[in-house]
């Protein structure tokens, strides 16, 4: 029993930095996107599920979320409908969306998911990862909130209630500048 002990606790100790270093950013993409608030937003030119293009810097003068997410993504699924219904609350005072779906086979996924899921913001697809890689996203979903100007004042991790009345009143505060 006691070697038991004695091993479980070596192997602890011996695979800690391991985990640590798990949650690291990888050093062969951009740094995160952190290092983005208060720059310029990275251009966005990508095809929209629907065949057509859209760019980010076609909206500027709008407020847009730029959401890097994935079908397979339980958080990203979860917060879609808040999404939506920011979006129905706000779309015609200036804000946009930019959902970026970021599976090589999005072309294939996409229609699917999209039919059980409706939304009405459009859906990019980069299918190549160049979005991703110039925003330094590696964890889902993320979202860079750009302002009119087009410089990215947040960058938010992790699945959210964009409905809440706290983000209505942040990006209407946006909006009214």
């Amino acid at each position: 029993m006691r070697s038991l002990l004695t091993l479980l606790v070596s192997a602890i100790v011996l695979l800690s930095p391991l985990t640590a270093v798990a949650g690291s950013p990888r050093p062969d993409k951009a740094p995160g996107g952190a290092v983005l608030v208060g720059r310029t937003a990275p251009e966005i030119d990508l095809e929209t599920v629907d065949g057509g293009r859209m760019s980010l810097s076609s909206l500027r003068g709008k407020v847009v979320l730029v959401n890097f997410w994935a079908t397979w993504c339980p958080p990203c699924k979860q917060e879609m409908p808040s999404m939506e219904r920011l979006y129905a609350r706000l779309h015609d005072r200036g804000l946009e969306i930019l959902a970026v779906n970021i599976e090589a086979d999005g072309k294939d996924v996409l229609p699917g998911f999209l039919r059980k899921h409706p939304h009405t913001f459009p859906v990019l697809m980069d299918v190549d990862g160049e979005a991703q890689s110039a925003y330094g996203v590696f964890r889902f979903p993320e979202t860079f909130v750009v302002d009119k100007q087009g410089k990215i004042v947040q960058h938010i991790i992790g699945g959210r209630d964009w409905a809440a009345r706290s983000m209505v009143t942040f990006l209407t505060s946006l909006l009214e500048k």
